[in-house]
C-alpha cells in the first residue's frame, strides 16, 4: 500500500502519540522526509522514542528507511495531482467542469491506490471459498449496503446463493444459520461500525468463513475477520471518505466476482445464457442506422 494512505487509513486505530506523528506526516509530506528524527519529534510534540515505535508500527526498520518511504510517496502524490491538474477541495462557486475534474480524478486515484494495495492472495482466497460456499452472506449499512446489493444481484446471476441484508436483526438472524462452508461478508469503510463487527463475529461463531472490505485494516472489524480486502478512500468538499470509499469497494468485491466466474465457468455461461434469455422481450430493439 502506498505509505501515505497507509498512514491515513491506520491513524485513526493508532496510540495517541503515535497518531499526532502521523498527523505531522500528513499535514506536510514533502516536508517531513526532509526532518531528522529530533526536528519530527519537535514538530509533532512528541519524542524520538515515539518516532521510533512509530516506524517499528509500519514495519520500517527504523527512521532512515521511513525518510526513503515518505520521499518516494510524496512525489508520488505530488505528481499525480499535478497529472491530474485537481486539489482536493470544491468550493461553492466552482463550475461544473471543475467538480467534474476535482470527483474524477479523485475517484480515479483511489482506485488505482486500492489496485495497488490489494492483495491478491487474498482475493484468491475469498473467490475460492465463494465459490464453493453454500450460502453466502454480504452485509453493510448506509452506503456499503447499496455495495452489498449490488454484489448479491452478480453473485445471483451466477447462481451462487448470496443475500445481502441492511437491518442488523435481519443480517444477525442469517448469520446465525450459516455454518462450516459458507461465507458472510462485512463491508465497513472505518471498519467500526457496530452492527457490521457483530455479524461478522456472529457468523464467524458458527464456524462460517469471515470477510471484511474496510480501508482500515486494523480496525475492530478487520480484527474479527478472517480475511481482510482494503480499500482505499480520502474525502473531498461535500464527501465523506466513507462516500468516496463507494468505488474501491466496488473495485475490490469486483475483482473477487469476476475470479468466481471463472472458477465456475460453465455453470456461469449457463446462467447468463439463461438469464439474457428472460429478459430479451423487455428490450426494444436496435434501431437501423
Amino acid at each position: 500500500m502506498d505509505l501515505l494512505t497507509r498512514i491515513r487509513n491506520e491513524q485513526g486505530d493508532m496510540p495517541e502519540a503515535l497518531r499526532k506523528v502521523a498527523q505531522a506526516i500528513l499535514e506536510a509530506p514533502d516536508e517531513a522526509y526532509r526532518l531528522t528524527i529530533v526536528d519530527l519529534a519537535e514538530r509533532s510534540g512528541t519524542s524520538t522514542a515515539t518516532i521510533t515505535r512509530f516506524c517499528r508500527a509500519l514495519g520500517f526498520a527504523g527512521y532512515a528507511e521511513l525518510r526513503v518511504a515518505i520521499a518516494t510517496a510524496s512525489g508520488r502524490e505530488t505528481r499525480a495531482t499535478w497529472e491530474t491538474d485537481i486539489g482536493q477541495e470544491i468550493l461553492p462557486d466552482d463550475g461544473l467542469d471543475r467538480v467534474l475534474h476535482v470527483v474524477s480524478g479523485n475517484d480515479i486515484r483511489l482506485i488505482e491506490q486500492t489496485r495497488d494495495q490489494l492483495d491478491l492472495a487474498v482475493v484468491d482466497k475469498v473467490a475460492q471459498a465463494v465459490a464453493r460456499a453454500g450460502r453466502v452472506l454480504l452485509f453493510g449499512v448506509s452506503s456499503s449496503a447499496a455495495v452489498a446489493s449490488e454484489m448479491e444481484y452478480r453473485l445471483q446471476r451466477m447462481r451462487v446463493p448470496t443475500w445481502s441484508r441492511s437491518d442488523a436483526h435481519a443480517a444477525l438472524t442469517d448469520a446465525a444459520l450459516l455454518g462450516q462452508g459458507d461465507v458472510a461478508i462485512g463491508i465497513s469503510h472505518s471498519g467500526r461500525t457496530r452492527e457490521v463487527i457483530e455479524v461478522l463475529a456472529e457468523a464467524g461463531g458458527h464456524g462460517a468463513i469471515t470477510v471484511a472490505v474496510t480501508s482500515h485494516p486494523r480496525s475492530p472489524l478487520a480484527e474479527v475477520a478472517e480475511l481482510v480486502l482494503t480499500t482505499a478512500s480520502r474525502a473531498t468538499s461535500f464527501r465523506s471518505e466513507g462516500f468516496a470509499a463507494i468505488h474501491s469497494q466496488l473495485l475490490v468485491l469486483d475483482v473477487v466476482y469476476v475470479s468466481v466466474a471463472q472458477r465456475t465457468y460453465e455453470r456461469t455461461k449457463q446462467a447468463f445464457d439463461v438469464t439474457v434469455r428472460a429478459v430479451a422481450g423487455h428490450r426494444l430493439p436496435e434501431r437501423d442506422t
